[in-house]
């Protein structure tokens, strides 16, 4: 098996409960999890959580004809471990301050789910929760859940309580007031969540009916051209690139016209899967306008010409691009830094402004687009939703790299990123910081590798990069090259042969501060 032929992740299994509460004038409560999860850090998203061993074990009434019951626990007990919401039979006997006292005690590990409901004389009813549809994640992410979607009332006298943590927040709201946030940039939601909310913006009342007469096929056509936000959506592509990487984002932005950005699979399938998703858009009555390139590597133009041909769809791209690329990528027009690229939908009066950014360092011409109505930027390979980028000299340059990254921190506003690989990032500003921090403490770190005297890249990758697997060595050693291209340029190293020293012109004084 090569590096690009990791299979997917085996899904999960999980469960997530749609809490509503007022009847007459409907109410959704969501969540926001925590910036430092290192899964779905920022995002929005209903209760919920992964299935615990101990939850096939407790017991549940009016289990008969539901085959899910151990996952109708998991929705009961991650609902109260997350909010505080107790679903039970019984439990009106309870008063508040007992329940927030039970949910200490379940949190502190003190008391089994199980074993704390039976002691307080409740008992779980199956029939409490009204089933949604199921949804598994995209074989494409790095971690997948089989979930199990339930609707439930608030129960009477109780209230939704948050507490720091994994989550950072909750809110009750309308069910159009959440995707106004959505349309608007304000929060990032998957797809389940997304159609949840749609369906429960047209009422309350047979919801989960409606939900469940969208069929499989229909689902997985959504999760093939994932709306991230509105109007922007991802289809993620099996490209050979870099690990952990297997795929690439090709992102699809706008409404009564589109654009392609990044259709970079050479590989049959994926092509074809590419081609039925615009077609897709086509038979919506959509028209395309261009595909948009954002730098020269392979696994992000190897299916530009397919598509162009295949729909005759102009290409666009920076100068820098375009000379390197050129004899394998016809390209129509160049796309200089500052253009601003505006499409429309006629239907809901709103705009799409892709702001193009010229962000060398990845690669010579690189670009991204930062879209101004909603704060999201698409940052192509200058930030990635798995791991950190590789800067591989004379491409890639790492004075201007950390030079296009604090460009991105001078924008007003960034609500997300959406990357060239990976997840869309829904703590954008915080990852920005964390890429820069990145390369000053791997700057540091090689700096102080010579501190004992020359030593080659191959050398200085062994001293830094002690919990690395030797396979991964040489992509690793690109990364010191340009670190050390750029401590020459400052000054602060100079060859010594095929190594690399610390510069005889540094003073002591220079030296000890460095």
């Amino acid at each position: 098996m090569s590096l690009f032929d990791k299979p997917p992740a085996v899904p999960r299994d999980a469960a997530a409960i749609i809490l509503l509460r007022d009847p007459e004038d409907p109410k959704v409560f969501w969540i926001k999890r925590a910036k430092t999860l290192s899964f779905m850090a920022g995002y929005h998203a209903f209760p919920g959580g992964q299935r615990d061993a101990g939850d096939g074990l407790v017991p549940i009434g009016n289990e008969e004809g539901f085959d899910d019951v151990a996952l109708r626990v998991t929705a009961i007990r991650e609902l109260f471990e997350e909010s505080g919401v107790l679903i039970a039979r019984g439990v009106g006997q309870i008063g508040t301050e007992r329940l927030a006292s039970l949910r200490t005690e379940l949190a502190n590990g003190t008391v089994e789910f199980g074993e704390m409901l039976a002691r307080e004389g409740l008992s779980l009813d199956a029939s409490m929760l009204q089933e949604a549809p199921r949804w598994v994640t995209p074989a494409t992410l790095p971690r997948r859940f089989d979930t199990r979607f339930y609707a439930a009332w608030l129960p009477e006298g109780q209230e939704t309580e948050v507490l720091p943590g994994e989550l950072e927040s909750g809110e009750w709201l309308r069910p159009q007031e959440a995707l106004r946030k959505w349309v608007d940039g304000d929060c990032v939601i998957v797809t389940p969540i997304t159609a949840a909310l749609q369906a429960l913006a047209d009422g309350v009342s047979d919801f989960t009916s409606r939900m469940h007469r969208v069929g499989q096929a229909a689902r997985d056509h959504l999760e093939r051209r994932v709306e991230m936000c509105y109007g922007i959506y991802l289809c993620a592509l099996r490209t050979p690139t870099l690990p952990p990487a297997t795929h690439t984002n090709c992102l699809i932005v706008g409404g009564d016209e589109l654009v392609v950005i990044d259709p970079g699979s050479p590989y049959a399938d994926q092509q074809a899967l590419l081609d039925s998703v615009i077609g897709g858009f086509l038979a919506e009555g959509r028209r395309v306008r261009e595909i948009l390139i954002t730098h020269l590597h392979p696994d992000h133009i190897g299916g530009v010409m397919h598509l162009s041909e295949r729909f005759g769809i102009p290409v666009a791209a920076h100068r820098l691009t375009v000379e390197a690329i050129r004899g394998e990528v016809r390209v129509d027009r160049l796309i200089e830094d500052g253009e601003l690229i505006e499409l429309h939908e006629s239907r809901t009066g709103i705009s799409w402004r892709l702001r193009a950014l010229w962000t060398p360092g990845h690669a010579r011409g690189h670009l991204s687009f930062y879209e101004e109505r909603t704060g999201i930027l698409l940052t192509g390979d200058c930030v990635v939703g798995l791991g950190t980028v590789i800067i591989a000299p004379p491409e890639g340059n790492l004075r201007d790299y950390i030079a296009s990254l604090e460009r991105y921190l001078r924008l007003p506003r960034i609500t997300a990123l959406m990357p060239g690989h990976g997840p869309v990032v829904a703590v954008a500003r915080e990852k920005i910081e964390e890429y820069l921090a990145h390369r000053h403490e791997r700057e540091r770190q090689i700096w102080q590798s010579l501190a004992d005297g020359p030593a080659t890249s191959a050398e200085i990758v062994a001293r830094v990069y002690t919990e690395l697997q030797p396979a991964m060595h040489q992509l690793a050693e690109l990364s010191v090259l340009a670190h050390l291209a750029k401590l020459e340029d400052d000054g602060r190293v100079e060859r010594d042969g095929l190594a690399f020293r610390r510069s005889s012109s540094l003073s002591l004084e220079s030296r000890a501060e460095s």
